[in-house]
């Protein structure tokens, strides 16, 4: 087989991409006959896998009923029944929804949501968002503003909409000054300190990822962090986001992702694991209390799309979502997350450049680092994560690289994100083909 060009990064698609023909279960089947087992999920989408026969058929029903009954015109079963499942998981009083096509269709209504709340008070000075550097919240103008991800914000530079960037909250790369055991109550220090500085009347939220995905790969909020966070957003009258896009869903171990932090948002968005990838589909996902606020004053949710709660997307998130819970998957998650790790750890066990690994769940990365003792990034220029990710490929496995982690130009990361139902044969294989390839890769670069 030839082998391809390295790809310049991931925010661009690489030249000469395999053709997928078709998929089963953990499994991806390419034209040439090359079998790929997906140990990410793709892009931590595939929870349960591909080619699931009951999600097709409720698909195929909806379809040969209605396809899309418009939202402003109709409500349909799939979007009163989907509704009814998300409050269920989420519990408290995250209760209310607007459905979107995807995650940052998701954050972008989050966003719109917490300043629709304000301007129901009267609070029209509070426009302002507090995000963190190293975090990634979506492709749209007011999503990428919010997020911390250098290579994927350069080209859009001038035209984002001002908001605030603090530090990671990173426990094995602390802010300056803090220690691992120190950085939760650094960082939620930084927060109370931009606050100050911009004034608590000109901030509408403050927006994280209980776990950090893409920009960081797979970094957790320190303990205590998120309830600190939540005591400084309400005191300051600030509303507090999650963006569970890729942690949420059942892929951290809980349903909702902030539940292992013992806090409930205000609002959250929620997309990749909800319909499984078999159809598009996202959420913004709101309490009761900013329901009350806004619906007297504007009567609803001012946030939406052609597609909001596309009929057939809704039916695709209801029958992923039935089997999530028949089949306990979430309750699967939390009990073979940390089977998962101690798997890769014993992997790569004698890797001296794995600095790192981390996550919850089945959201588990490595970080790569040159010297493990001052953890030292590999040079930029090399883009390790790039070339693991093509050596996985040519082994038949499907990985989520992360690159510029550490700084946004330098640092290596590799996510492991596998189906909830994955067996324990393919989590094995899956991990043994990932440090399989990281030894390549290392031994090509000595």
């Amino acid at each position: 087989m030839t082998k391809q060009p390295l790809p310049q990064s991931i925010t661009t698609a690489g030249a000469n991409l395999p053709k997928a023909k078709w998929a089963k279960g953990s499994y991806i089947h390419a034209a040439d006959g090359k079998v790929y087992i997906d140990g990410s999920s793709g892009p931590a989408v595939y929870c349960i896998g591909h080619g699931n026969e009951e999600v097709n058929a409720a698909i195929a029903d909806q379809l040969s009923r209605i396809a899309h009954g418009y939202r402003y015109n109709f409500t349909t079963d799939a979007l009163e029944e989907l509704t009814e499942i998300v409050a269920r998981n989420c519990g408290g009083s995250l209760k209310h929804m607007v459905f979107v096509t995807g995650g940052s269709e998701a954050v972008e209504s989050c966003l719109k949501l917490a300043l629709q709340y304000h301007a129901a008070k009267g609070e029209m000075s509070r426009r302002r968002f507090i995000a963190r550097e190293r975090s990634w919240h979506g492709n749209t103008i007011g999503a990428l503003s919010v997020s911390g991800f250098l290579e994927r914000r350069a080209a859009f530079e001038g035209a984002l909409v001002p908001a605030s960037l603090l530090s990671p909250a990173n426990v094995y790369r602390p802010p300056a000054g803090a220690m691992p055991e120190t950085t939760a109550e650094a960082c939620a220090k930084e927060l109370e300190d931009e606050i100050q500085r911009v004034g608590a009347k000109n901030v509408a939220a403050f927006i994280f990822e209980p776990v950090v995905g893409a920009a960081g790969g797979c970094v957790p909020a320190p303990p205590g962090y998120a309830k600190r966070v939540r005591e400084i957003c309400d005191r300051h009258g600030i509303l507090l986001i999650a963006d569970e896009v890729m942690s949420g869903a059942g892929r951290c171990g809980p349903w909702r992702a902030l539940a292992h932090d013992g806090v409930e948002a205000d609002i959250m968005s929620v997309a990749k694991g909800l319909a499984a990838g078999y159809l598009p589909l996202g959420a913004a996902v709101y309490s009761q209390k900013i329901a009350d606020t806004f619906a007297p004053v504007h009567g609803g949710p001012q946030t939406g799309h052609t597609f909001t709660g596309h009929t057939a997307c809704c039916a695709a998130g209801v029958a992923v979502q039935k089997i999530v819970t028949r089949e306990k998957l979430v309750e699967r998650v939390i009990e073979w997350g940390p089977k998962l790790v101690q798997m890769m750890r014993d992997a790569t066990s004698d890797i001296e450049a794995v600095g790192d690994i981390r996550g919850r769940g089945f959201f588990q990365a490595l970080e790569l680092v040159k010297d493990r003792k001052t953890k030292t990034p590999f040079p930029a220029e090399l883009k390790l994560y790039l070339r693991i990710r093509q050596q996985a490929l040519e082994n038949g496995l499907i990985c989520y690289p992360v690159g510029g982690n550490v700084d946004g130009v330098a640092g290596d990361c590799v996510i492991l994100a596998p189906p909830y139902n994955a067996s324990p044969d393919e989590l094995g294989e899956i991990v043994d083909k990932m440090a399989k390839s990281i030894r390549q890769v290392l031994a090509g670069l000595r």
